[in-house]
């Protein structure tokens, strides 16, 4: 495990957050993911401490986001950068790509068999959630590869999930984007997330001079870690009372 962060100046830093596995638990479905006052109220203050240099960096869309943590962060990046919401309200969204569609129903043809597959539409991608199916992880991720090199998509692995994806923005060019707005311009970048569509993030804050937090095990480029969404809670709650 890498060391542990300490606490953050919140005076001097821009503040990103994966959401499912971060700051919020992994559940067995998307859906069971609901908001929660607890997490949402330190969101709110953390916002505030913050004056507005926070952002929420998810593969879940816009909405979802939204959803979850009831507009509590106004910056939001969906879709693992694809949808973009600046702090203005103002929106920066890739279209979807045209094939998205068949690809669609080919993999709900697809759940109709393998009922325990999870087939998530995100409009500007689709992923598709194989845990419930460990025993056809190799024919899905084939399928899906398949898929994305006929249409022209962009293939990304995640924790029991592979999704394809319209082209365009990542998480880390989310983060860079957000960098050179108001008001996270000017600021030491930090970025928290626990997948493998994080490590473009943690590169992404390192080159600005920021660092990242890794939650959970693995190999990572993240400078720091944290054991799981417990102690995510926990160092931001620390962070706040630094203040006091």
């Amino acid at each position: 495990m890498k060391p542990k962060p300490e606490p953050l100046d919140l005076f001097k830093v821009a503040l990103f957050l994966d959401l499912d596995g971060t700051i919020a638990p992994i559940m067995p479905r998307p859906d069971d993911v609901e908001p929660e006052a607890a997490r949402n109220g330190l969101l709110k203050a953390l916002n505030d401490k913050l004056e507005g240099r926070l952002a929420v960096i998810s593969g879940r869309s816009v909405s979802a986001v939204d959803h979850i943590v009831e507009g509590a962060v106004a910056s939001v990046a969906g879709a693992h950068g694809l949808e973009r919401r600046m702090a203005s309200g103002q929106r920066e969204d890739t279209p979807a790509h045209a094939a998205l569609d068949s690809v669609v129903r080919e993999f709900r043809a697809l759940n109709r068999v393998l009922e325990g597959l999870i087939v998530e539409d995100k409009g500007v991608s689709v992923a598709v959630h194989y845990r419930h199916e460990p025993d056809h992880k190799a024919n899905i991720i084939g399928l899906a590869t398949r898929m994305a090199e006929t249409h022209g998509l962009r293939l990304q692995a995640g924790h029991e999930v592979i999704e394809l994806r319209t082209p365009g923005p990542h998480k880390g060019d989310a983060i860079r984007a957000f960098m050179c707005e108001a008001p996270f311009i000017g600021h030491i970048p930090v970025f928290v997330g626990d997948d493998l569509t994080d490590e473009v993030g943690f590169d992404a804050v390192k080159a600005l001079g920021g660092f990242g937090v890794r939650v959970g095990a693995g190999a990572s480029s993240a400078q720091y870690g944290l054991k799981d969404v417990a102690a995510v809670t926990a160092w931001l709650e620390e962070s706040l009372l630094c203040l006091t």
